[in-house]
């Protein structure tokens, strides 16, 4: 199979849907079993999202101030909730959402493989972007850049003493002052344990490690960085727009963009197949993905898949430098036995 890599930086994606009606006299013709139900369009967008409620609140904000006349509404939970609730209601018919915007870009390999769940869509904002971000099948477009890398406690770990390397990690000096989000419950976790368990250079030795230095998992993305803050942990595997959130509100954490290896996500846009607001959704993600939507984004933590906006701190180019190359077919088709392997080393009883 033609292997798809993605370097590790700058990179997103997108689509959204809609739906028809029949009536008279006829009597309509019975709707094929695989056919989304059709709904009346309403004036609201929802959006189905894993991101922090302060960006989803940001972007609401400034979309309902562009769009006057749409409510954004929204659901938003950690992506394994997210992804269960996509593939329930696909199941029964109809995803209820317009646009689905989750962390892990292989996850939508699964919608698109799915059938029921995305539809084509090109952005007219999409010639801003770079293609190695977006689905060459039109199905859906990068729309921010998140970095995993490390993060701290500013008031028990000197910022020349907090770890560098993922390696650093494996230190006895931070035995037992580890923390991590479990993968099966974060997209982000999720997409960066694959990509150290599929390298060569960690592997599932890494992760073994890491659990005999006494790494700890917390359940929820926002719960692991809120635990270094409060310094139950003194350092963990940890997101740059969740740690910087945090820090501007004044909270002890830092963020530490790695020597090398740092795992960078992009986090794709899509629409809805048989999207009720099919409309508005496509009015959604062409704002997101806008100068104007993505300036937005940037000024609430998150870096911009587009090359015309003024990021702060750390530029997606330097970041792309030090960033992993990752296989995303492969993490998109492994992502089980990864998830039951790691398991296996931080769960065994």
């Amino acid at each position: 199979m033609k292997k798809t890599y993605v370097a590790g930086s700058l990179m997103l994606v997108m689509a959204l849907m809609m739906a028809g009606c029949g009536g008279g006299d006829k009597k309509p013709d019975a709707p094929k079993k695989d056919a989304p139900k059709a709904a009346a369009a309403t004036d609201t967008v929802m959006l189905y999202s894993s991101m922090q409620e302060d960006q989803l609140n940001a972007v609401k904000k400034a979309f309902e101030k562009k769009y006057p006349n749409i409510k954004m509404d929204y659901y938003f939970a950690g992506t394994g909730k997210v992804k269960t609730k996509i593939f329930t209601e696909a199941k029964g018919g109809q995803v209820a959402a317009d646009v689905i915007w989750v962390g892990d870009p292989a996850d939508y390999i699964g919608f698109k493989a799915d059938g029921k769940i995305l539809q084509k869509y090109e952005s007219p904002e999409a010639k801003n972007i770079d293609k190695a971000f977006i689905d060459p099948e039109g199905f859906y477009t990068g729309a921010r850049m998140m970095n995993m890398g490390i993060a701290y406690n500013t008031t028990k770990v000197k910022k020349e003493e907090a770890p560098k390397t993922w390696n650093d990690l494996l230190d006895p000096k931070w035995k037992g002052q580890i923390v991590m989000t479990d993968p099966g419950t974060a997209g982000t976790t999720k997409y960066a344990v694959g990509a150290l368990m599929a390298s060569k250079d960690y592997g599932p030795a890494f992760f073994e490690k890491l659990k005999a230095n006494g790494t700890e998992l917390q359940s929820g993305t926002t719960a692991s960085h809120n635990q270094i803050a409060a310094g139950a942990y003194k350092v963990g595997m940890c997101l740059d727009y969740v740690t910087n959130n945090l820090k501007a509100k004044g909270s002890t954490i830092d963020f530490v963009y790695l020597d090398k290896d740092i795992v960078s996500i992009f986090s794709p846009v899509a629409l809805v197949k048989g999207a009720k607001n099919e409309k508005n959704g496509k009015l959604l993600i062409d704002f997101i993905l806008s100068k104007e939507g993505q300036e937005v984004l940037v000024a609430n933590n998150l870096l911009s898949v587009r090359k015309d906006v003024k990021q702060k701190g750390e530029s997606a180019e330097t970041i792309a430098k030090r960033a992993m190359k990752v296989d995303l077919q492969a993490l998109a088709t492994g992502s089980k036995d990864m998830l039951k392997q790691f398991d296996g080393i931080f769960k065994k009883k």
